[in-house]
């Protein structure tokens, strides 16, 4: 399997790049209101990811995609959104290093719904890892 189209390849990558995401955003809101901050973000990525489409050729006329597939669309980017504006309130008040890793209690959240919702299964192995991230932000929370 070629590095490039292996899932955690990708994943190692969005882990990397959300930890600089995290310092980078701390440093960042230190001096702004957190909702700004989360604008300015939000702005700096639809140019970078407009430039990055536009260079690839990979624009597609929105009369392609399905109903369905906006519904869910909107629905990600408004979650995606409130995650973001919580987030950086969250890293205004709080530090780097408790904040990002109690926001990763989206894994077992997404454990969770991916089981319930998608009908995805998880072994007991993967089961114990999700429960171990989930202990590891509670004992962030507790002794915070």
């Amino acid at each position: 399997m070629e590095l490039g189209s292996a899932w955690w390849f990708w994943a190692l990558l969005s882990a990397l790049f959300a930890a600089l995401t995290a310092i980078f955003a701390k440093v960042g809101v230190k001096e702004i209101d957190s909702d700004v901050a989360t604008f300015v973000r939000t702005i700096v990525i639809l140019i970078s990811l407009g430039l990055i489409l536009l260079a690839l050729g990979k624009f597609h006329s929105p009369g392609e995609v399905s109903g369905r597939t906006w519904l869910f669309l909107v629905l990600s980017g408004l979650a995606t959104g409130a995650s973001w504006i919580c987030y950086f309130r969250a890293l205004k008040v709080g530090d780097a290093s408790l904040v990002a890793p109690v926001d990763k209690l989206s894994v077992v959240l997404v454990a969770v719904f991916g089981v319930t919702l998608l009908g995805e299964r998880l072994s007991l192995l993967q089961w114990s890892g999700v429960a171990l991230v989930g202990a590891g932000a509670i004992l962030l929370v507790v002794s915070g």
